[in-house]
């Protein structure tokens, strides 16, 4: 079958191929050697390679697995026990091991889905698998995390410049084979901007090829889309959607964030609205250079904003 989405068409099919540090890698390569996959919680911010190698864990043993999307059935616990038991409790004809992957586990229920995990995987022990992924290892409950191998995929601080390298050699050649014209600098710069998160590197490469070609013209319309959308978050005071914009940005500089935010706010807001908002992202700029989390300071900026500012 044709894959449109390239994050699906190019997704590498064996550990070798995933773009990560070597000592990640090796993890999973071990547990290939040992031909043994032990139950997995796989921990890292979006768009790492956690889903990626798990299926490619279970391609190179060649074993028998499925998917469920705990953002999507984490509540359905019903639903969630037929899936596995059925999945679970028949042997694979092959005899091969078999795999329950449920991506963005951290979505799901800590007090009724995770708890009959934990039963799940002492029940089907002697016949399959799971493996956990998510974004945030604090939301899924200790008795899951014993009864599973951790594994961090946080990039060190010096492996990041050969990791980014390395992914960005990979866009490239993904851009080639789809006879994108490209601007190596323009390409590097957007790497630079979303690394580590490689989905959305190689989403915002998609949506952006459609004219065919990849060059500086992008990056300025990337940064006036997104701060638009901020922007409506904010008006029609839609919390959620301000907490996602600001995770999936949080990674710019934060001087020239803070700057932007005001540049756009001082168009949208009500005069008698507007010193209220300066004093608020002066404030909170100020303490960026304190803080122990920069990314709840300027969610804690935006809510204030939110709350006691009026829009046009």
């Amino acid at each position: 079958m044709n894959e449109f989405l390239w994050v699906e068409k190019y997704r590498p099919q064996t550990i070798e191929e995933v773009v990560l540090p070597e000592d990640i890698k090796n993890t999973f390569k071990n547990f290939v050697e040992q031909g043994e996959i032990p139950n997995l919680l796989l921990c890292g911010t979006a768009g790492t390679g956690k889903t990626t190698i798990a299926k490619a864990l279970c391609n190179e043993l060649g074993a028998d697995f499925i998917v469920i999307n705990g953002s999507d059935e984490g509540r359905l616990i019903d639903t969630l026990r037929t899936k596995i038991k059925n999945f679970a409790s028949t042997v694979s004809l092959g005899g091969n091991s078999k795999v329950v992957i449920l991506d963005e586990a951290d979505y799901m229920s800590p007090e009724s889905v995770q708890p009959a995990l934990r039963g799940f995987i002492e029940e089907f022990s002697a016949n399959c698998r799971f493996i956990f992924t998510c974004n945030f290892k604090n939301r899924i409950i200790e008795p899951l995390h014993s009864r599973c191998t951790v594994v961090d995929f946080k990039v060190p601080s010096q492996d990041k410049p050969a990791i980014a390298g390395a992914f960005f050699m990979r866009v490239c050649k993904i851009l080639e084979s789809e006879g994108i014209d490209y601007s190596k600098e323009v390409v590097a710069e957007l790497v630079s901007k979303h690394f580590p998160d490689n989905r959305r590197i190689l989403n915002e490469l998609q949506r952006y090829s459609s004219s065919g070609v990849i060059d500086s013209g992008i990056l300025t319309n990337i940064a006036e889309e997104k701060i638009a959308q901020l922007m409506t978050a904010l008006e029609n005071r839609k919390w959620g959607d301000m907490r996602k914009w600001v995770a999936q940005n949080s990674d710019n500089d934060p001087v020239l964030l803070y700057r932007k935010i005001f540049n756009s706010l001082e168009h949208r807001l009500k005069a008698e609205s507007i010193p209220a908002a300066v004093l608020l992202i002066a404030d909170y700029q100020y303490k960026n250079a304190f803080v122990a989390d920069a990314e709840v300071n300027l969610v804690a900026c935006l809510t204030e904003i939110m709350s006691e500012c009026a829009f046009k």
